[in-house]
């Protein structure tokens, strides 16, 4: 089985090209190529495969020929991974199929069709708008953060820490507690503090995140458009660009004058190779 290792703000994906929908991916074979130690190695799986061959893409065929089909690391799918789209979309044009023009590559996703711009260095992709609804709290250890609940496509829980508690600190070996009524699919928490101005950005802002079904992560794309929205709507700012730092780098969103909601970041492809699925089981 051919595959590609990429990553974006290192948070790390193995993709498996699958053009037709032929290949048999399980749940346990997707957990066991995101092995750290008997695997490859990831934070999720992304399978490159025709909208059209696939039933969770079909109705997005004429529209996108692509689906990026992503599985969290332990086997579970999901419905949107911003860092997964800059990544899969490097990977379409590096393998020749698919050509990025000035409007955007269509890309499909369980959460709609995105459109991803390619620049030299980075990838900004044209996100579902987020919709920040409703208060809830996180719970780490005996601490416990308000937050925010925000849809980006895929629920996130975004907590800013109280003044005095070191973000570094935080231990997220264990997934925060959440509000199971308000997330009954799991959720993605975000932990943030301040930062000081940096240019060419309106705000700016640090972020840890417990990504369901992967644990922590370097990076969450969608994770940051969650902050993003939270971090602008606290200013009082409806449009803005938002410079967000996570433990693999930066990455940064802007909410322009259409209603657009942009996320940018590089997305690097690391590797190629063959895996024997018979030797990771």
């Amino acid at each position: 089985m051919l595959f590609t290792k990429g990553h974006g703000t290192g948070n790390d994906f193995v993709i498996l090209p699958d053009p037709d929908g032929a290949l048999d991916l399980t749940p346990s074979l997707v957990a066991a190529l995101c092995d750290r130690h008997r695997g490859i190695g990831a934070d999720g799986v992304l399978r490159v495969v025709r909208s059209a061959k696939h039933p969770d893409s079909a109705g997005f065929a004429a529209e996108a020929e692509w689906f990026m089909d992503y599985w969290n690391a332990d086997g579970s799918s999901a419905e949107m991974c911003g860092n997964g789209v800059r990544v899969f979309t490097r990977y379409l044009v590096s393998q020749g199929l698919a050509t990025a023009g000035p409007e955007g590559l269509p890309v499909a996703t369980r959460a709609g069709v995105v459109r991803a711009v390619v620049g030299e260095d980075l990838i900004s992709v044209h996100m579902r708008s987020p919709r920040v609804y409703a208060a809830s709290t996180a719970t780490v250890g005996p601490l416990t953060v308000p937050g925010l609940a925000v849809d980006c496509g895929n629920p996130h829980l975004v907590s800013a820490l109280h003044d005095g508690v070191d973000l570094a600190a935080l231990d997220l070996h264990v997934a925060p507690g959440h509000d199971p009524a308000l997330f009954p699919e799991g959720v993605n928490v975000e932990f943030t503090t301040p930062g000081a101005p940096v240019d060419g950005a309106d705000l700016h802002v640090h972020m840890r995140v417990y990504e369901r079904g992967s644990a922590e992560t370097l990076s969450c794309g969608s994770g940051v458009l969650a902050v993003a929205a939270v971090a602008l709507r606290d200013a009082g700012l409806e449009t803005g660009v938002v410079a967000v730092d996570v433990p693999g780098g930066r990455l940064t969103v802007t909410a322009d004058g259409e209603g657009r909601w942009w996320l940018a970041g590089p997305a690097v492809l690391v590797a190629t190779g063959e895996v024997d699925p018979a030797a990771l089981v």
